[in-house]
């Protein structure tokens, strides 16, 4: 099958072209593929899929704190108190920026649903 063209890059993709990046490796089931519905809102009803984008956003934020907080505290072998405040204090994070998440997500409108989507879909690309 092949993929879809990509659309042209947006202003902000544009600016950003050639300044330093961080990526973070997340599972390729948030992965957007061409062969099944889109997830996260990017359709012909994005209101309709509010939650399903919260979750998204969320599953990236946890993947990202993991990737770039946990796993070097994780090689720095730090002691077993320390790395326990430190699972502890990321799952605290993620506890208070869920409801967030999901509040401001779910007073969003359409385009502005399409948007966030849009810039979550460029940073997986």
């Amino acid at each position: 099958m092949t993929r879809p063209a990509r659309p042209k890059p947006s202003g902000a993709r544009e600016a950003a072209r050639g300044l330093p990046s961080l990526r973070f490796h997340h599972s390729t089931e948030l992965h957007p593929d061409p062969g099944r519905p889109r997830r996260a809102g990017i359709g012909r009803r994005p209101t309709e899929h509010r939650e399903a984008l919260a979750e998204v956003v969320m599953e990236l934020t946890d993947v990202g704190l993991a990737y770039y907080f946990l796993k070097p505290v994780q090689d720095a072998k730090v002691g077993e108190l320390a790395m326990q405040t430190t699972k502890v204090g990321l799952a605290g994070i993620l506890r208070v920026m869920s409801p967030v998440a999901r509040r401001v997500l779910g007073g969003m409108d359409q385009e502005q649903l399409l948007g966030v989507s849009a810039h979550i879909r460029e940073l997986m690309d």
